[in-house]
Parts: C-alpha cells; structure tokens; sequence
C-alpha cells in the first residue's frame, strides 16, 4: 500500500463515497479533513426526528452484506463493531393492485413455489435466472467493479475476455427476464430492484441482473439505527482514523494554488495537497470549479439520463399498519406507464408504482409506543414542477392509493413531512433534482461514466455514485476506495 504521510487532502461532501474515500486515504497515513454542507455526516442517509419519530430520510435497504463486511475488514473491524444487524423474514412483500400478494424471502425452495404458482415451469427458470444472477455478480464484483476498468482496451485484454465470457453484458433486463419468465408479476419480481441503480426494465443493461443474487442469495438486514446508523458507524471509523469531520460548512469554490488547492467553504479556508469531491459530479464542475478548470460543459450535464427523483412522504401514524411489512411494494398490474412519466414523458405518474417502508415493524425506537413509522417513497421524474399545490394533491393521490391497496392511515398521522424534488436539488444540490444521480444505461455504465481523476487538474478527484461503479450505498463505498487508490497511485510513497 503506498503510503501517503506527509499529504493533506480535503474531501468535500459526507456521503457514503466520501466517508469511504476520507478513511482510506487516513488510513495511508494523509492528513485528511471532510466538509458537509448540512448539519449530518451521511449524504442523503440523513435521519430527521419529531416527537418520538426517527425517519431514515434515503436509503433505507441494507444490501450487499459482503461489501459492508469487506469495508470494515480493511481497518480491522466488521460492521458489528459499530451496528447490530437483523437479517429481515420475509425481505420484503410485495402487493399488487389486483389485490395478489407475495412475500419474498431467504427461503429459496418457498421462493421456487411462489414462482411455479404463477407458471407452469418457473421453479426451474428461477433457478437458471438465479445461477445466471450469481456468477454476474461475482465475476462483475472482483473482475470489473473492485478492479474499476475505466479503458475500452481493459475490456479486450484476453484476461478479462475470459472472465466476461460467461456475462449477460449486452440487451436490456427486459429482454433479458423475458426469455426465462412469461408471466408479468415474476417479471416485476426479479426486476424491481432496477429502482436501487436509478433505471428502468428497457434501459438498463441485462448484466444487472446481479441484483437478484444480491436479493434472494445475500439477503436482506435492517441496521440498528436504520442506514443514518451505519452511516454514523463509517463516520465514527473515519474519525477514529484521524480525519477532522466539520459540518454545516457548504464548500463554495475549489481554487488550485501553487500544486495545491484551496478549498473556500461559507466559513472558513482549508489548503490541501489533493482534493476529493464527493459532491454530486455536476456541482462540482459547474458551481465549484471556474470555467477554465471543468472537463464537461453544461450541454454534457443536460444530454445525461438521470435517475429517478422521488416524492417521499415520512409518516408518524398512530396504531399499526398491518398488512406491511419492513419493506413493502406496491405494484400496478402494467407498470411501463409510470416508467415511461420517469424517462419518456416525464410527468406525475397517474397509477405508481411505490415503496412503503414501516422500519417500526422491525425497531421498535423509531417510532412512539403504540404508533407506527412509515415512509413512502414514490419515484417519479426529476426536474418536475413539485409547487406546494401539486405536492399537496399528489399527497391526497398517494394516501388514497395505500388506502384501496394496503392500509388506510389517513385519519391517523400525527407527524408528517415531504420532500421532493426541489428538495433533493437544494439539500444535496443534485442535478434537477435527482435522488441517486446518473442512471445505469449502458452508455452510462462502467468506462462510459465520468472518471475518479480530474483530465483538468492534477490533484482533483472525485467519488461518489456518479462515478464508478455507480448508484447505491455499497457502490459508493467501493468508489471511495477506488479513488483513494487513484490518489495513492500519483501521490504515495
């Protein structure tokens, strides 16, 4: 590992990318100090409490166990160093507006039932569709996503050639879910967890249907304190590490100065050999960097695809809420509609396709005795007009929807908040507004994304998940990772 004693970095930005980025760049021995914008180390995995009430205000699904796990391992810890951790039964249950539902859960032979229930012979497609699941994932994890090939010819090497060999790297997840099921409920099954990288069934790349391995073979958890929890748990490693965490410090302008840079935030200056911004990509070049210094022009920024942004309601509601369960979904019978308001026609979607999250049928201190927590989260289009007026309708709209679907509450919530749009843009200032960044299209994915090291500025880096590999918790830790590794490799000893 080369060390980089003696260095100074300032990493801008609290997010999972930059709290990963900050202790492995401690860790190599730099002096390292973050800046938040807000009030919260965590990036969107901020938590806000109300009269007994903890809501999770972003992410709020523990994936990907192996990469928390490897996270940890490289300081010498596991993430019960820092936060108990629940394994959920069942992951999660899904409704459908037909009135059909169906819990998915760790159990793969009751998993293969539900599955055959549907179609004659899907028992079996699942098991191949599983099969094809794992070996994406573990040939994408440790060939493509940790080793981060950022170059069209890391993909010719005849190495990595072999390794790809066995990839669904090509055609869409539709195609790809088509030729193992036929019936549409399983295919919204196995596809659902395209949300999770900000994408759709016909634009995301058939290679993720990893994602179901991630589902059905590595399983659910519930962290103790919710995702906030582990985030404070990744905090409190990077400051066990040394690194200095100052929030409520918005950075106002990156300025390179004689080999080094000055970092201005709203109160202060800090000077470092290197900088780290874990800022969405876009803020940091069009607001942070004078024109000179940026590699992409405003054109290249409005031509991306972005993920979804997301209307969320977060919900204190006396009594319970059977019949949800931690992770709840509720699904249309034909949900291309809402696809196409998100990346076609962006509008309000008419009937949605949505997440309920009850964190209080798991933990018992989000939520005052006797009363429930729960958070909806509806994806919709960024950029949208969300005015009050159209807020407040699209609340009703919603609230009515759980009440035909699954549970009526509305005569029963005693906390409420939204937030929106024009939330995410102003909290995080993310692009129009999206709540993950850019999504994984296929020319938006591995080499076609914007890269760690700035081509302008030597010393300028960047993390986070508009980077690679990309959208997601577990990502944006392995992209921390990887940048550190950029900076060591130019600056280490």
């Amino acid at each position: 590992m080369d060390s980089l004693s003696g260095q100074s970095a300032v990493v801008v930005g609290g997010g999972f990318g930059g709290l990963s980025a900050a202790c492995h760049l401690a860790d190599r021995g730099a002096d390292v100090t973050l800046v938040e914008k807000n009030d919260q180390l965590g990036g969107r995995a901020s938590a806000f409490e109300r009269d007994g009430f903890t809501f999770d205000m972003g992410p709020s699904w523990y994936l990907m166990p192996d990469v928390f796990e490897r996270f940890f391992g490289a300081f010498g810890h596991e993430p019960t160093d820092f936060f108990d951790l629940e394994r959920l039964d069942p992951h999660y249950r899904i409704l459908f507006k037909d009135g059909d539902s169906v819990d998915m859960s760790g159990d793969l032979d009751a998993v293969r039932d539900t599955f055959e229930s549907y179609e004659a012979g899907a028992a079996d497609a699942f098991d191949r569709y599983l099969a094809q699941a794992e070996e994406n994932y573990e040939v994408g994890m440790e060939r493509f996503v940790y080793a981060d090939r950022t170059e069209l010819r890391d993909f010719l090497s005849p190495a990595v050639a072999k390794s790809a060999r066995g990839l669904s790297l090509l055609g869409t997840m539709d195609d790809h879910v088509a030729d193992y099921f036929d019936h549409p409920k399983l295919r919204q099954i196995v596809q659902y967890s395209l949300v999770f990288l900000g994408g759709s069934p016909h634009n995301t790349p058939a290679l993720y249907n990893l994602m179901s391995h991630v589902d059905f073979n590595l399983g659910v958890y519930y962290p103790e304190g919710g995702m906030h929890g582990v985030a404070e748990g990744v905090a409190t490693l990077a400051r066990n590490l040394g690194v200095e965490t100052r929030v409520g410090e918005p950075v106002e302008q990156i300025d390179p100065y004689a080999r080094s840079f000055v970092v201005e935030t709203a109160t202060d200056s800090h000077r470092a050999d290197v900088v780290v911004s874990d800022a969405p990509y876009s803020h940091t070049e069009q607001d942070l960097l004078a024109p000179e210094y940026r590699q992409y022009d405003a054109d290249y920024w409005a031509d991306r695809t972005y993920a979804p942004s997301a209307f969320l309601l977060y919900l204190g509601v006396e009594g319970d809420v059977d019949p949800l369960e931690h992770h709840t979904l509720v699904l249309p019978e034909d949900w291309d509609p809402h696809f196409d308001a998100i990346f076609e026609n962006p509008a309000w979607p008419d009937d949605p396709a949505y997440y309920v999250c009850a964190a209080s049928e798991t933990d018992d201190e989000v939520a005052p005795e006797g009363h429930s927590n729960l958070m909806v989260l509806v994806p919709i289009a960024p950029g949208l007009d969300d005015s009050p007026a159209v807020r407040e309708q699209y609340r009703d709209a919603v609230l009515a929807d759980l009440a035909e679907n699954a549970v009526d509450v509305r005569d029963r919530i005693v906390v409420e908040e939204r937030f929106s749009v024009s939330d995410f843009a102003d909290r995080y200032n993310s692009y129009d507004g999206t709540a993950l960044g850019m999504a994984h299209t296929l020319t938006q994915t591995a080499m076609f994304r914007p890269p760690h090291r700035s081509a302008t500025l030597d010393g300028l880096y960047y993390t986070g998940a508009n980077t690679t590999p990309g959208i997601g918790v577990p990502m944006c830790l392995i992209s921390g990772e990887l940048t550190a590794g950029y900076v060591a490799e130019d600056y280490g000893r």
